[in-house]
């Protein structure tokens, strides 16, 4: 898990329940337990690395990563939320020595338990007070997200739950996050990096000029495209994957053309493949689906975009089925339920 996690320098973990799918997706024989193991045994870790979104990382990436990405996304929001939630720089201290003295010591708590302990200091944390507050402490290195208590996720100090780790210098940084990018999600433009990264533009395309020895580029449509040499920018994917919503396929690229046609691109407002778990053949969007989980068995609902030949039905039973085997299930129930034409719902 940890060498998958490491290989994209991170996995969109926003959604958690389809995080740990995605990670298993790309790792052979894995299962959601094992995921989850990964990170009680420290080896990945959730945190909000980039563009103060919630990821999965590999546990010795995750200080230099907010080292490099996170003060750009606390200075963009720092007015935002002294607007809008009345959090300064008096707050952001008063809230960490809070923080601090409830978790110290090795201590995982929910973040129920945390904004108990942040109104009891009078620290309000009301209408999405508390959730800015532990994400603003999450960007500056204090705190991450340990492992699940129940249904809860819980919170743990950060440098307490990962080793210290050698720091690293800011060139450096960028060129390895543009590394992992290019080798994980090429072929890709200097665009979709910085999308990805949430880095100023021009940090973009100095971080992409260190490595372009290392990669190959074709100009497509007067884009240039970047990719391991090993990587054709033109290449043609076949089979059915069952994908998360922000999976890294659809949600790591500014420009999300090459995955969708126009009538699918079209009802973008209604989430499909970023917000929506899309299904993937050949490449493209095609539909969404769902579960319904019971006691010892699964049941998908494949919502199609139109009517799906043999080899696609036969390619999407036996993504349902890796589905399935992830969650630890033998019984399996697919529901296909085509929709006609692009503008249904």
């Amino acid at each position: 898990m940890a060498a998958t996690v490491r290989w994209f320098g991170a996995v969109q973990a926003q959604d958690y329940l389809g995080a740990l799918w995605a990670v298993a997706l790309r790792t052979r024989g894995a299962t959601e337990s094992a995921v989850e193991r990964a990170i009680v045994d420290r080896t990945i870790v959730r945190t909000w690395p980039l563009r103060g979104t919630l990821h999965f990382v590999a546990a010795e990436d995750a200080r230099w990563l907010l080292d490099l990405c996170a003060p750009r996304t606390l200075a963009r929001n720092a007015q935002r939320l002294k607007r809008e939630q009345d959090i300064d720089s008096r707050v952001v201290a008063r809230s960490r020595k809070v923080l601090t003295d409830a978790l110290r010591g090795g201590i995982s708590l929910s973040r129920p338990e945390l904004y108990r302990r942040l109104d009891g200091a009078r620290i309000a944390t009301a209408a999405g007070r508390g959730l800015h507050l532990l994400w603003w402490h999450a960007h500056e290195g204090l705190i991450c997200l340990g492992p699940r208590a129940g249904k809860q996720q819980t919170f743990v100090l950060l440098d307490e739950w990962l080793p210290a780790a050698p720091p690293r210098s800011r060139e450096d940084s960028l060129a390895e996050l543009a590394r992992r990018y290019f080798a994980s999600h090429g072929p890709a433009t200097v665009r979709d990096f910085a999308w990805w990264s949430g880095l100023a533009a021009a940090d973009a395309a100095i971080a992409l000029e260190m490595i372009t020895s290392e990669l190959g580029a074709e100009t497509i449509d007067d884009r240039t495209y970047w990719c391991t040499p090993d990587v054709p920018a033109q290449r043609t994917a076949r089979g059915c994957h069952l994908l998360p919503a922000y999976d890294e396929y659809t949600v790591a690229y500014h420009d999300r053309s090459a995955i969708m046609t126009s009538a699918v691109a079209a009802r973008a407002d209604s989430g499909h493949g970023i917000f929506h778990p899309p299904i993937v053949i050949d490449g493209q969007i095609v539909g969404t689906w769902s579960r319904t989980l019971q006691k010892d068995s699964v049941a998908i609902t494949c919502r199609l975009f139109a009517t799906a030949d043999r080899r696609q039905q036969q390619a999407l039973a036996a993504a349902a089925q890796r589905y399935a085997k992830f969650l630890g299930l033998k019984r399996l129930r697919l529901l296909p339920s085509p929709l006609r034409g692009a503008a249904s719902r």
